[in-house]
């Protein structure tokens, strides 16, 4: 699974052909021992938690960078490689 970005203690991946469980783009986030799964690109939680803050971090960068989520899931659902994306600053 590779990690995408990392800001705030977040850190973001995308699986590889990863499109059986939910069928539609979507990110993992972990987050002092808690996970959660995010679609793209509105920012639905899709299952598990983060703690308020931490989600409002992520759902501006979710928006911040949609565009560049959906060609990295395009790339990880064909097998290939992702690119870094940048953090929430």
């Amino acid at each position: 699974m590779p990690v995408i970005s990392m800001f705030y203690g977040l850190i973001v991946a995308m699986y590889y052909l990863d499109t059986k469980q939910h069928k539609l783009p979507y990110i993992h986030v972990k987050y002092s021992g808690l996970e959660a799964v995010y679609e793209i690109p509105n920012g639905k939680l899709l299952e598990g938690s983060l703690p308020a803050n931490k989600e409002k971090l992520l759902l501006a960068w979710i928006e911040i960078h949609q565009e560049d989520l959906m060609a990295d899931w395009e790339l990880a659902v064909t097998g290939n490689a992702v690119f870094k994306i940048d953090p929430l600053k």
